[in-house]
């Protein structure tokens, strides 16, 4: 994914935050899962900010995540900003930044509207008119690239909670970063890149199956499998 800058046009969105307890490992660092939910919940909060339906329906489809130099950590301040870097007719992509005084993490994500019935829907005319100025005639690619998983791929289940689920009746896509924390911290690793794409929606009586590889030099491979189908997957440089 390419990660653009904000061009100084259109609409920016900035909010105040704090690394808190909840949202890291052990360590203090702040975990992935939390920095999804960060950039979920500035993107909601973006919209309603804007007049528009902040309880929109949105999927993702995939996210990156990179981190330069150190991770934000616990009990620092936060400034989130975030814009939207691209459209397509039914998509869009946000780039967020979430810098604290030691760390900083950049995400860019692309999110897919649905209609009621969860399939993909144009964008709203009102939508576009807020934030096609800053897009600047970006067109965000939502072509997935990872591999299936190899039959030597470790595997282990992965058992789903209530408070996975969200209002759409599926694993939100924060949570689905738990896994792939719960295996950098089983690896003894921390993560300075990640990508998650997301091929379909889990459900709450889903078996799940977490499949795990080591890849070439620092990467790492996890996929989310339901009846022998990738759900979701990620990779990773630590």
């Amino acid at each position: 994914m390419e990660f653009v800058d904000f061009s100084g046009r259109g609409r920016q969105y900035r909010v105040a935050s704090r690394v808190r307890f909840g949202d890291t490992d052990p360590a203090g660092r702040l975990r992935l899962d939390a920095l999804a939910r960060l950039v979920q919940d500035i993107g909601n909060d973006d919209l309603a900010d804007a007049g528009l339906d902040a309880a929109s329906p949105w999927v993702t489809r995939r996210t990156e995540v990179r981190v330069a130099g150190a991770w934000p950590r616990l009990g620092e301040p936060l400034e989130v900003t975030t814009f939207c870097s691209g459209l397509g007719r039914r998509w869009g992509e946000r780039r967020t930044s979430v810098r604290s005084a030691q760390g900083a993490a950049e995400v860019s994500a692309v999110w897919i509207f649905v209609d009621a019935d969860g399939k993909p829907a144009r964008l709203p005319a009102e939508f576009l008119t807020v934030y096609e100025e800053s897009a600047d005639g970006r067109r965000p690619s939502t072509r997935l690239h990872h591999p299936p998983p190899p039959p030597e791929a470790t595997t282990r289940p992965w058992p789903l909670r209530a408070t996975d689920v969200d209002a759409f009746g599926h694993v939100n896509n924060a949570a689905t970063w738990a896994p792939v924390e719960d295996e950098v911290s089983r690896r003894g690793v921390v993560p300075r890149w990640a990508e998650l794409e997301y091929r379909g929606a889990i459900a709450p009586d889903d078996d799940v199956v977490l499949r795990g590889e080591a890849g070439a030099g620092d990467d790492l491979w996890l996929w989310l499998t339901c009846d022998g189908e990738v759900r979701a997957s990620a990779r990773l440089r630590c």
